[in-house]
């Protein structure tokens, strides 16, 4: 006979433990079932060791920045071996950190491979549980078939436990992963090459930024090859070959393929259990994460709707408060924040220039400046801010940046954003000086406008 559960998670990331834990603060018996490490894809091989292995290679520029403020000496060589060691120490934290957070709200833990049986149930192994709510929360896995050769190359998870620096790495793709590595791989000392088919990287993103950093990627020694499709990546005796379009051929000692993720939705049972898919294999939802089946949700990566952790947080709360918590509530995803750490930092919030002028009329308001720190030091280094703003009623629209402290800077603005700030609001702020936040509040003119276009008659 079945074990009788009010909810059974499927996957222990942060958005099924956040589902979780809200559950039964609600008063739910909550089981959470996970094939792998506590924590998920953010704490476990994402954006926390990331972080980290990114806090690693800054240190280097810093250093060199120290001697122009007057400090002498030298900080050594990096070893990675350590910086691994101490990373590894800190995810193992962190998972008992997660463990004891689910121990302490009462929601039950089974390590195993979860499958859907529907109508509720669900085998866990050998053992078999029923549930009135069952939530897939299994996030996604890095994707292999951009390119034939792909699955010899390193992936994200590989990337971070490195133990050497790689003499030369061909990172291939254009996306915010690729982006980021190949600015943390260049900054602990390897040479980097950038390949991607777009002429510029993070599509999807405002233009001026995307611009930028590919100027600012360059400029820290990262070879940009875009604009040329690529065509296979290939082992060789001494590391891998990158073949493209035309012939011409990248070649390192070491390949990261950052080609995009895929939701994990293998083995799960879904089409047993009635759950379908969308066109791009994601479990497809409707605004409150419920699937095509009967009693079952799906959050985060696994739906590709928008793959951040706070979202899949914010999403798992949702539901839970929801369906246990007799408040109903939806995550609004048109003012969610977010941020690619590479060097310099980018941060988002809102609709890029390009999206706003499609709606017009729209007011784009500029600054592009060198920041203090860096300039004292000698530095090239910019930072760019960009405001768009609704022409009609003065409602700020979008927030772009990319300079040292983006992320810290935009996640504040994101909050006046979902507000429904204005411009005059930012203008009768008063500025923090001296700041590269100030210039948020001290852009007065804009520097163009766009006009909607008129209407099509029929």
């Amino acid at each position: 006979m079945s074990e009788e559960f009010d909810l059974v998670v499927v996957g222990a990331g942060s958005g099924g433990v956040a589902a979780s834990r809200r559950a039964a603060a609600h008063g739910a018996r909550v089981l959470i079932v996970e094939a792998d490490r506590v924590g998920g894809t953010c704490v476990i091989r994402g954006c926390v060791p990331k972080k980290l292995m990114m806090y690693a290679a800054g240190f280097g520029q810093a250093s060199e920045e120290a001697r122009a403020y007057g400090w002498t000496g030298s900080t050594g060589s990096f070893e990675m071996h350590r910086w691994a060691d101490a990373k590894a120490a800190e995810i193992q934290r962190l998972e008992g950190i997660y463990r004891k957070m689910l121990s302490d709200s009462g929601v039950e833990l089974a390590l195993g491979r979860a499958r859907l049986l529907g109508g509720g149930e669900v085998a866990v192994g050998d053992r078999s549980v029923r549930a009135q709510r069952v939530l897939i929360a299994t996030g996604g896995a890095p994707a292999h078939d951009a390119l034939p050769g792909l699955s010899a190359a390193m992936t994200s998870n590989e990337v971070l436990d490195l133990r050497e620096v790689p003499a030369s790495v061909l990172v291939v793709g254009g996306g915010y992963i690729a982006v980021e590595f190949a600015s943390i791989l260049a900054g602990l000392g390897a040479n980097v090459t950038l390949a991607f088919r777009d002429t510029l990287p993070l599509r999807g993103f405002d233009i001026d930024l995307r611009q930028r950093l590919a100027a600012a990627l360059q400029a820290r020694g990262i070879a940009p090859a875009g604009g040329v499709a690529l065509e296979a990546l290939e082992r060789e005796a001494t590391g891998f070959a990158l073949h493209r379009q035309h012939g011409s051929i990248l070649r390192a000692a070491a390949a990261l393929n950052a080609t995009g993720r895929i939701p994990n939705t293998q083995g799960l049972g879904l089409a047993d259990a009635g759950v379908q898919l969308d066109a791009r294999g994601a479990i497809a939802v409707d605004a409150d994460s419920r699937t095509s089946a009967p009693g079952v949700w799906a959050i985060g990566d696994v739906t590709h709707r928008m793959n951040l952790t706070p979202v899949a947080i914010a999403e798992g709360r949702a539901f839970a408060d929801t369906e246990f918590g007799h408040r109903p509530s939806r995550v609004d995803h048109r003012t969610v924040a977010s941020a690619v750490f590479t060097d310099p930092p980018i941060a988002t919030v809102g609709l890029t220039e390009a999206d706003a002028a499609r709606r017009g009329p729209v007011d784009i308001f500029e600054s592009d400046f060198r920041p203090m720190k860096s300039a004292f030091a000698g530095g090239a280094a910019r930072t760019y801010m960009k405001l768009v703003v609704d022409g009609l009623n003065d409602r700020v629209l979008g927030v772009h940046m990319i300079g040292a402290d983006a992320a810290e800077i935009v996640q504040s603005l994101a909050v006046a954003l979902t507000c429904g700030a204005t411009k005059r609001d930012f203008d009768r702020t008063v500025a923090v000086h001296p700041t590269a936040a100030e210039e948020f509040v001290l852009m007065r003119e804009p520097v163009r406008r766009h006009i909607a276009a008129p209407p099509v008659v029929a």
